[in-house]
């Protein structure tokens, strides 16, 4: 019997993919105690980076925000690994990181950053609501417009 936090996935039409293994040294996730870091994740869909180059140089603002909802989707393939395959074992969406390749004088980057923001309110409801950084940074791996990373807490 499929969860509350897998029912609301399903409403809002997302389908939690494999998990993409690391690509370099390094875990996808580490628990300790009751929280679960996951690595940076990029906005890969069907194992392929989907968003690629800088914002707004090559991605609008918008389009940047769907690439972190994408990482955040990814994020959330790691967490259920983690979490035994159990996403209800969440009791909150303790902070998100977030890193958007960007032009040197991009100033918007909260706002790309919040799509993976809203989508985690969104799925979690309340306890999604979270602490925040986000950075403007030259570039990513594999040329990927953002990368997000999390830190959840769990049962």
């Amino acid at each position: 019997m499929a969860g509350k936090i897998e029912a609301r996935l399903r409403e809002l039409g997302i389908t939690l993919p494999s998990p993409m293994p690391p690509i370099a040294n390094y875990v996808p996730y580490g628990v300790t105690g009751n929280v679960v870091v996951i690595s940076g994740q990029l906005p890969a869909v069907d194992g392929k980076v989907a968003f690629t180059g800088k914002v707004p140089t090559d991605l609008s603002v918008e389009q940047g925000a769907l690439a972190t909802q994408a990482s955040f989707i990814n994020v959330l393939a790691h967490l259920r690994n983690a979490c035994g395959g159990d996403l209800d074992r969440v009791r909150r969406v303790v902070r998100l990181g977030g890193f958007v390749a960007c032009a040197p004088d991009f100033y918007d980057h909260a706002l790309v950053m919040n799509g993976a923001s809203d989508l985690a309110v969104a799925v979690f409801g309340d306890i999604g609501r979270h602490a925040r950084t986000t950075i403007g940074v030259p570039c990513l791996p594999a040329n990927a417009a953002v990368e997000v990373e999390g830190m959840f807490e769990i049962g």
